[in-house]
């Protein structure tokens, strides 16, 4: 069965707003719950703490230590096979029957212009770092900001701490300008969940500059099924558009340089055929049709695990 590292999700967002959800079985209320994992071949799945703009800017931080606790107590304490990941050793000693979890920040609201809280995530396990969500907050300018802003000094310090501590820094969601600034300065950048704007323009696509940029240093683009960063038919998307996503950036040089990151529970419309995790199976079968078990491996997992800072 071919492994899967998926680098983005947004269960613990889910699980938050109801506290009944089981993270075991609740397939009829996630799209990724431990059994779909296990089903689809899961190796590594990256969780998400996502802040939505309703929170009170200074309960931001108190709600993602909430879904921290959540991470622990609802998905890996009571899931004996879901290992904590905070660093690469981790996920080669992962055993067959074991899928390992990181935790990941989706835009830095939560930390306010406070850099101890930042530490303070990165040891309660946080291991990748998103700068922003559509929006500014103290570190950026998002990808729907009109200001198109780059990164505040306070930016460039967060940068800073995510490189002192191996810490992916995450390029999705941001404006253009700061996408640059990032870029000068970040030594493991990646985009989580981004997909190619030459093949539909959404200001949440990377334009083929950018994926060059990521090329050029070994960044890693999580292409995503959101159905409306694939083409504008958003009820009419199916596998072959991630596809063409797929063959877009190959064909700019970044074989090594795809991966996935599927957004599942951060989005209500679906791809056909990809309703949830175990859709993974079939976009996998489309795979084979069109790329060597050496690349496919690549695109599924290994490119994620290559990239993981040491």
């Amino acid at each position: 069965m071919t492994k899967i590292f998926d680098a983005h999700c947004d269960v613990l967002y889910k699980m938050w707003l109801n506290n009944n959800i089981s993270f075991k079985d609740s397939g009829d209320v996630l799209h990724v719950n431990y059994e779909n994992l296990v089903f689809a071949g899961s190796k590594v799945q990256c969780f998400a703490i996502y802040i939505p703009e309703s929170v009170r800017f200074d309960d931001r931080f108190n709600v993602a230590l909430e879904m921290v606790d959540i991470f622990y107590e609802r998905v890996i304490e009571v899931n004996p096979m879901m290992k904590l990941v905070l660093e690469k050793t981790d996920i080669v000693n992962l055993k067959e029957e074991e899928i390992g979890a990181i935790l990941t920040i989706e835009g830095c609201d939560a930390i306010g212009h406070d850099l101890v809280k930042l530490k303070t995530l990165n040891r309660l396990g946080v291991r990748s770092v998103g700068l922003t969500w559509n929006f500014a907050n103290a570190v950026a300018d998002g990808c729907r900001e009109k200001r198109n802003g780059g990164l505040s000094n306070f930016g460039r310090e967060v940068v800073q701490i995510n490189n002192d501590l191996k810490m992916w820094t995450d390029v999705s969601h941001l404006s253009e300008r700061s996408f640059w600034d990032t870029m000068e300065l970040a030594k493991f950048p990646i985009a989580s969940h981004s997909n190619v704007y030459s093949l539909f323009q959404h200001p949440r696509n990377l334009k083929d500059a950018q994926i060059k940029a990521m090329i050029e240093k070994k960044g890693i683009i999580g292409i995503t099924f959101v159905p409306y960063f694939l083409n504008e038919n958003v009820q009419n998307t199916h596998i072959k558009d991630i596809l063409n996503h797929i063959d877009y950036i190959c064909a700019l040089g970044g074989e090594k340089n795809i991966g996935f990151g599927s957004d599942f529970d951060g989005i209500d419309d679906t791809v056909n055929g990809l309703e949830n995790y175990r859709g993974y199976k079939l976009l996998i079968d489309e795979l084979q049709k069109h790329y060597s078990d050496e690349q496919i491996s690549k695109f599924c997992y290994q490119n994620f695990v290559d990239n993981f800072p040491n």
